[in-house]
């Protein structure tokens, strides 16, 4: 490892005030999860940590000065005779959990501190890679029908998804393993992909069935028809039964969504009537609504408006 005080940017009259916020800004700049699939930046993420490890340590740190251990804590038998422990160097280590263990713990408290959010949650050295999250717009109909599509990952991958049939907003697709890096060879996070669903112009989700309003002509409705309406599937030929009133539901029945463990299983399409007059009334309509008898009082006495 490089000169300890170099690699943070520090002069060796440093403060241990000044060597823990220097280590807060590399440590912030080079840590795994804010740079994913940098292997350069972790490495120096490694080389930043073992010399926090050793300035932060006063006992180290004067040994290093001193010259009696090197950049990684190793003696270097320049001292003579043995010290505490037995020891080569006259600082000696210490055989059980002390300072050594102490060190440890502190150091881990701090990159608790630093790195709590990162990943969308608690990171620490040598953990699991963190999540990463990335939304996904598809048509309606693609989320109907499912389809597969292509996605870039905030870690600049690109991947195919297969979204499901019967999808709706709000669902997560879990892509395992392709999230953030994981920390000394540890398992990488995941990617989730947020699914939205657009709006459709004439289709509207209802659970596992599918309402289109369909507007049809006031002959169509006095004398019934066979007339064309949309569906997921294409378009299909629909009855519309004499006498049909506006607000009258007639039902397509497998033609809406498929439900969950079995695909087969369909929900139905809802087609609303809705009765249009032309937007210009002609002589002949107007004529013959005037020789129709007048309704109005049975009407209202059915939805009790006398």
């Amino acid at each position: 490892m490089a000169d300890p005080y170099a690699l943070l940017g520090l002069k060796k009259t440093a403060s241990q005030a000044e060597i823990k916020s220097a280590f807060r800004k590399v440590a912030k700049r080079l840590h795994p999860d804010a740079n994913p699939g940098d292997k350069n930046a972790e490495r120096q993420f490694k080389e930043a940590n073992a010399a926090y490890d050793l300035l932060s340590d006063p006992v180290k740190r004067r040994r290093f000065d001193a010259g009696e251990i090197d950049s990684e804590g190793k003696e270097t038998f320049r001292a003579s005779g043995f010290g505490r422990g037995g020891h080569p160097g006259g600082g000696g280590f210490s055989a059980g959990f002390g300072e050594q263990g102490a060190r440890r713990f502190a150091t881990d408290d701090l990159f608790s501190e630093l790195f709590e959010n990162f990943g969308g949650r608690r990171q620490k050295q040598s953990s699991r890679g963190g999540d990463i999250r990335v939304n996904l717009t598809v048509s309606f109909l693609d989320a109907a029908m499912g389809a597969s599509k292509r996605v870039r990952l905030p870690t600049g991958r690109t991947v195919d998804v297969r979204v499901p049939p019967a999808t709706e907003s709000g669902q997560a697709l879990r892509l395992s393993g392709l999230g953030q890096a994981g920390i000394d060879g540890n398992k990488a996070g995941d990617a989730i992909v947020e699914i939205t669903v657009s709006p459709h112009k004439f289709f509207r989700r209802e659970g596992w069935d599918i309402r289109i309003d369909l507007p049809i002509t006031l002959k169509e409705s006095v004398l019934g028809a066979r007339v064309s309406t949309p569906t997921v599937d294409g378009p299909v030929m629909l009855t519309v039964p004499a006498g049909a009133q506006s607000g009258a539901v007639l039902r397509l029945k497998g033609k809406g969504l498929a439900k969950p463990g079995n695909l087969k299983e369909r929900g139905d399409q809802l087609v609303y009537l809705s009765v249009r007059l032309p937007e210009k009334i002609s002589d002949d309509l107007r004529q013959i609504v005037q020789s129709l008898a007048d309704d109005g009082d049975e009407l209202r006495r059915k939805v009790g408006l006398n």
